[in-house]
């Protein structure tokens, strides 16, 4: 199957007129159009074209809209496409109807074509940040902490782009299982979430990277804060995750998987890695990502909970030059 084209709306009409005038008007708007007859040519449009969005009438022939929905919601490969059903006149309960059977709008005929465009705009929008966000935390993923990060460079707005990594995460998941594993993710997700409410960090963009890794956008002057805190919140809840005996005893003991001897590894703290726009220019989010990782990993070389700044004046820090701050539990 063809990969998916975002900007590429079918417009499956029974109506050539009305589906024309449609689609001349959604390509004013900037959208590709894509036009089918009947159910039949709008399931071979999909499988072809992969639109970014359908838009289907309720009564279209051979297929109609309700029906044509529900199948296409049963098939994974078209399960998360954006569906807007159109129908003449439709009641409340045919609006429910679509509605149940996966529709994500219903539109009534006759239409305001400026709305069509808005209402598709926020389907293919919603699709979107849905697709890119963590299913296990719902914060936004890879794609869009790009997206932000780019558009704060494009502006010139100042920045700390905070990466954040769990150590000794895979004891944990060696010794409790990943279930017990995506409890502590889930615990960092809401900690970064309490850490910038606690800072008073505005503007701030949160993400989650994947695994075990965050980030945290926000401006110079708050990264000391947020992170400060971060590594307070994570430190009780690792407390409240591990098992008590390990919690008291402040390690979790496991088995080498090579030499199958016992070791000991410490409770999980979080290494971040801080890039500064204040520091260096960046030209794109590549690069700031790229020194945010460097400095993670720089980071992740030291015990304990670790912050490395890049080489010069710390946020807050003014008259000092320290490279590292870090807060110990």
């Amino acid at each position: 199957m063809a990969p998916s084209t975002p900007d590429l709306v079918l417009i499956a009409d029974a109506d050539p007129e009305i589906a024309e005038f449609l689609a001349s008007r959604l390509r004013a708007d900037g959208f590709d159009t894509a036009l089918a007859r009947d159910g039949y040519q709008a399931l071979a449009g999909i499988a072809l074209r992969r639109p970014g969005i359908v838009l289907l009438e309720a009564d279209l022939p051979f297929i109609d809209g309700l029906a044509l929905t529900r199948q296409l919601r049963a098939d994974p490969a078209t399960a998360s496409l954006p569906i807007i059903l159109l129908g003449a006149q439709p009641s409340s309960a045919d609006k429910i109807a679509g509605l149940k059977a996966g529709a994500d709008d219903y539109i009534a005929k006759p239409f305001d074509p400026a709305e069509v465009s808005a209402r598709i705009d926020s389907a293919i929008r919603r699709h979107r940040e849905v697709r890119e966000s963590s299913p296990l935390t719902g914060m936004p993923g890879n794609d869009r902490i790009l997206r932000e990060l780019q558009s704060w460079i494009k502006r010139g707005d100042p920045f700390a782009l905070c990466y954040i990594d769990i150590d000794q995460f895979k004891a944990v998941n060696d010794v409790y299982g990943f279930v017990r594993g995506d409890e502590f993710i889930r615990a960092l997700a809401e900690c970064v979430y309490a850490a910038a409410g606690d800072a008073g960090a505005a503007p701030v963009f949160l993400g989650h990277v994947g695994g075990d890794d965050f980030t945290i956008l926000c401006v110079p002057e708050h990264a000391e804060a947020v992170t400060g805190f971060l590594n307070d919140h994570f430190a009780r809840r690792v407390r409240q995750l591990c098992d008590p005996a390990d919690a008291e005893r402040g390690y979790i003991e496991h088995a080498d998987r090579t030499s199958r001897r016992m070791i000991r590894s410490r409770l999980p703290t979080l290494s971040i890695g801080v890039a500064l726009s204040t520091q260096r220019r960046f030209s794109d989010a590549y690069e700031a990502v790229a020194e945010a990782t460097a400095l993670k990993s720089v980071a992740k070389s030291h015990s304990g909970n670790y912050v490395a700044y890049p080489e010069g004046r710390a946020p807050g820090r003014a008259g000092r030059r320290p490279v590292f701050w870090t807060n110990e539990h």
